[in-house]
């Protein structure tokens, strides 16, 4: 091995930015979001950030009554180290489309609507009803699977108490 590939080898193995092993909630989603508009966006963008992951669909009057809470809690709390990521358990993508719009959901979700990557998170969460708002900390550790009911109870103190827990 020459000198410069020595080198690399190096970088890549003590470099924390680089290890793909690294504890992280990027490493649970896809490599691919969407925006809001639907365009492609990279996962790693979360890197650093606390991110709940929202299992919902327009065609669910609980997750219509509630996602409204859940836009306005986002858009406060948007740059404070934190994220939303919509897991559409919708039953197409154009009704998932039309309930991103209708909300005002401006974060990213997982590409789809009802896809394997969908079900996948859904079964790895354990989730069994939804709107569900998982909360991940920065390494991908679970805070909370309750996030919908402190956003519902505590709106004020929510992101700073998932922030304090160990």
């Amino acid at each position: 091995m020459n000198f410069p590939s020595r080198l690399l080898a190096c970088v890549l193995l003590f470099s924390p930015t680089l290890r793909a092993d690294e504890p992280s909630v990027v490493n649970l989603l896809p490599a691919v979001l969407h925006n809001a508009a639907g365009k492609e966006i990279d996962s790693s963008s979360l890197k650093g950030k606390y991110v709940g992951l929202y299992f919902s669909a327009h065609w669910c009057p609980p997750c219509r009554a509630f996602t409204p809470s859940l836009v306005k809690f986002r858009n406060e709390n948007a740059e404070k180290n934190f994220e939303i990521v919509f897991v559409s358990l919708d039953k197409s993508t154009g009704d998932k489309k039309r309930y991103i719009k209708d909300t005002e959901m401006k974060w990213p979700s997982i590409p789809g609507a009802s896809s394997k990557t969908a079900d996948s998170l859904a079964q790895q969460f354990s989730i069994e009803s939804i709107p569900t708002l998982v909360i991940l900390a920065p390494d991908g550790s679970v805070v909370t699977a309750q996030g919908r009911e402190d956003v519902m109870m505590s709106y004020e103190t929510a992101l700073l108490r998932w922030k304090k827990k160990p």
